[in-house]
């Protein structure tokens, strides 16, 4: 049987603190390059989003030395809707500095081994376990810091990790695929139906409408006092959080359910349909790839004169619109009448027609990826404690 120790973070690592604490205004920009000023906003689904990126002046930066980063650095998001998320700094960032995060420094041969562990649903209910705060739940820089993980002999980090990166680096090719596919399908969408204009001239058999013309929009419903009815087991309770935790168009991963008895307050909706978010993150559009109920933050489309290929790129294109046309002094809400009365461009049947045969095997390839990456996520997961208790023994 393998020899686990359980061994203390701050005994593992040179380093345990905490990123740039203060106000950072006049010192950083989305827009002039600089120093990469990761942010949590920018640590999402083990990865740095690049998308608003900010960057420091390299005065800020040399000014302070405890919150810059490293090659090989872990980064563990302290607070928000992301909190315990966790990535690592990669070979590509020359220099970095961090605002507000908790980071850790192994040594080298650690590195791989404690991103995996901590960013792996173990890892993950152990970070979340020691989050403290009554008003908004915070993992304290020394809470983590004296966090007990399983430690193997080095041999074994090492295989574990470049067994556990093997199928990272999978999932990861298969996630690069479906974002060049999805590319691809929002570039012909924009191409075929995009261009056009409110007061453009049409081609032949084309007209202004709305997109109420082109589908029925209801919301979903609640049942009251929804903690009364949320439960281990039942109908799937589709949240905007899980839509907001994956990158893909589909989602299989639905963390709550509803009891039985809740079914005659909402609306049941099957795998394969489309629903739309109206509230918290508004104008987010997501396949269902498992049978959920829907709440009222979502809206969905019971009947439609074109596919949901189709409308879920027609979403994404007027998003930045719809959110602008939101309501809400806290949350944008995207009301059902702004999205139904939506002046759009109603093509030809035609046009949809020979559109759905060239996009549709897009979207498929695009699931069947989907699927394969739940498949090796739910075999890496599941190897992982396995192979670090010693269940499953390997001869090195």
């Amino acid at each position: 049987m393998s020899s686990i120790n359980f061994i203390k973070i701050k005994d593992i690592c040179n380093k345990v603190s905490v990123g740039y604490v203060g106000s950072t205004t006049k010192y950083f920009s989305t827009k002039e390059k600089g120093i990469p000023f990761l942010r949590s906003k920018n640590i999402r689904l083990g990865r740095i989003d690049m998308n608003d990126l900010a960057y420091v002046t390299k005065d800020f930066h040399n000014k302070n030395k405890k919150s810059q980063l490293k090659k090989g650095d872990i980064v563990i998001v302290r607070v928000g809707q992301n909190r315990g998320d966790v990535c690592k700094i990669s070979d590509e960032f020359e220099e970095m500095n961090v605002a507000n995060c908790v980071f850790l420094r192994p040594p080298k041969e650690y590195s791989d081994y404690l991103e995996i562990l901590l960013r792996s649903p173990f890892g993950q209910k152990l970070l979340l376990s020691i989050s403290t705060g009554s008003a908004q739940e915070v993992l304290n820089t020394g809470a983590i810091a004296e966090l007990k993980v399983p430690v193997p002999k080095i041999e074994m980090i090492e295989y574990v990790a470049s067994l556990i990166n093997s199928f990272d680096n999978k999932i990861n090719l298969l996630k690069q695929q479906n974002t060049t596919l999805e590319t691809i399908a929002q570039t012909i969408f924009k191409e075929w139906f995009g261009k056009y204009q409110i007061g453009d001239e049409l081609p032949e058999g084309w007209t202004l409408g709305t997109i109420g013309d082109l589908t029925k929009i209801k919301r979903g419903g609640s049942p009251r006092p929804i903690k009364d009815y949320i439960s281990d087991s039942g109908y799937r309770w589709l949240k905007i959080s899980d839509a907001t935790a994956t990158d893909s168009p589909y989602i299989f991963e639905i963390k709550e359910h509803i009891k039985v008895e809740g079914l005659k307050k909402t609306t049941l909706k099957k795998a394969g349909d489309l629903v739309l978010s109206n509230s918290a993150t508004p104008g987010m559009p997501k396949f269902l790839a498992v049978d959920s109920c829907v709440h009222d933050g979502w809206m969905h489309f019971p009947s439609s004169k074109v596919s949901n290929e189709y409308l879920y790129l027609l979403f994404l294109h007027i998003k930045p619109i719809l959110v602008q046309q939101g309501s809400g002094s806290v949350f944008v809400n995207l009301k059902t009448d702004i999205l139904r009365f939506f002046e759009t461009v109603i093509p030809s049947n035609k046009a949809f027609k020979d559109f759905d045969k060239l996009i549709k095997p897009i979207f498929e390839k695009i699931l069947s990826n989907a699927k394969q990456i739940q498949s090796l996520t739910l075999t890496r997961d599941t190897l992982l404690p396995k192979l670090m208790s010693g269940e499953i023994r390997v001869k090195l």
